[in-house]
């Protein structure tokens, strides 16, 4: 080893198309610097659930010893996201007395256990508590309440949860490949992380993260997430149409797709030709690359329609000044960004690249890299508090012990 583990954070992107580990080193003044990537292909999971424990193990396996190997540390503890059509998020309140004509930690603390004990499917268990506002007697908009005089606390919050046998399933993959887990992190709020300003979540904005299975949105108003939501469809859907309809392999119609692929015909000229490989030994051959960019506009178009819907249910689409943000590999597609804006009735959108890190900028500023970067800030930032969050009494307990808690397992 050549630096210290102390100073070293580690995010792990378990993604349904690849596994994703980026390596950070933290200087004193607290300044990121990407000092390790490593990547491997992922067959072990699909819509962001593992499916085949070992292919997943083995895939993290990879990618984690070419991380260490290009950051000269051994990993041995991480921040993994999490992602998939099982996690639910849920807006609620609670109001408490303030004891002492005071606001104080532990009266926060108290508003948020009641804004938090509503009902819960018996297989989810919660995964993150995200403050929106406190109101001190009528008084909204207070976004850090301690010291505050007042009669009433009331706390606004966002509670995510997750399906306790996927997060398990996850945790077991880790631990196989001797990685601790020091916090689980929902996917969107770790791209959040990385991609989005401060500016655009004070004046309401949209993030949307194409992933390989799944596409992951988080709406932020006021500077706070007030609505999450998975969309069953991601990158991997557009490489599927491929394979049908030009009647070639999952390997060679991603590559296609990623060298030539675009979501909107207009932008492709009429005669541009593209050789389509053959499968079992059979020739390539020709093909008009509209007929292909045709099949992905029809897919995206889908998919960014149940995006627009998922806004209007949520009731926040006349507050997202600021747009969308389309974060994720599939986000570079050629297109994606105009044909969102004429899908929104021209809101303002841009692709997401990840920010706030120093070190390898040149190869984790990709889209693809938002949620490991983001998981690098997410776990500088919350280090301390990350595990009390989830109203650990102990800081310094380790994951195991919490992850017992959730899976009922009193030993």
């Amino acid at each position: 080893m050549t630096r210290s583990e102390q100073n070293v954070i580690v995010g792990l992107d378990i993604g349904t198309s690849k596994i994703a580990c980026v390596v950070a080193e933290v200087s004193p003044d607290g300044r990121i610097d990407v000092i390790g990537i490593g990547k491997h292909v992922s067959r072990g999971l699909k819509r962001g659930v593992v499916v085949n424990i070992e292919s997943t193990v083995q895939a993290i396996r990879l990618a984690v010893e070419e991380a260490e190997l290009m950051a000269g540390v051994d990993i041995h503890s991480v921040f993994v996201g999490i992602a998939g059509s099982h996690i639910k998020g849920q807006n609620s309140n609670g109001a408490v007395a303030i004891k002492t004509g005071e606001v104080t930690e532990e009266d926060v603390q108290r508003s948020i256990d009641v804004a938090k004990a509503c009902a819960i499917p018996g297989d989810q268990q919660i995964l993150h508590i995200l403050p929106q506002e406190y109101i001190i007697d009528k008084q909204d908009g207070i976004r850090e309440p301690i010291g505050m005089s007042g009669v009433r606390l009331e706390s606004r919050i966002h509670m995510i949860t997750a399906a306790v046998s996927s997060a398990q399933n996850i945790i077991k993959c880790c631990k196989r490949c001797d990685l601790d887990v020091s916090d689980m992190v929902l996917e969107q709020v770790a791209s959040s992380e990385a991609v989005l300003s401060q500016d655009e979540k004070d004046i309401g904005v949209v993030l949307i993260d194409i992933g390989g299975g799944t596409t992951d949105m988080a709406i932020f108003i006021d500077g706070a997430i007030t609505h999450t939501a998975v969309i069953p469809i991601g990158g991997d859907h557009l490489t599927n149409d491929l394979v049908n309809c030009l009647r070639t392999s999952a390997r060679e119609a991603d590559t296609l797709k990623v060298k030539h692929g675009s979501c909107m015909v207009e932008l492709v000229p009429a005669d541009e030709q593209i050789d389509v490989p053959g499968v079992g030994g059979r020739e390539s051959s020709p093909m008009p690359r509209q007929v292909m960019v045709q099949y992905l506009e029809a897919r995206t178009i889908e998919l960014l329609e149940y995006v627009r819907s998922e806004l209007q249910r949520s009731g926040y689409e006349e507050l997202v000044a600021a747009g969308l943000v389309i974060t994720g590999g599939t986000s570079l597609l050629e297109g994606m960004v105009d044909l969102a804006e004429q899908t929104f009735d021209g809101l303002p959108v841009r692709r997401g690249y990840p920010q706030g890190v120093g070190g390898l900028v040149d190869v984790v500023s990709s889209p693809i890299y938002a949620t490991g970067v983001g998981l690098l800030l997410y776990g500088k930032n919350n280090q301390k508090t990350s595990l009390a969050a989830h109203n650990i009494s102990d800081e310094q307990q380790g994951i195991w012990q919490k992850m017992r808690q959730w899976f009922g397992d009193t030993k």
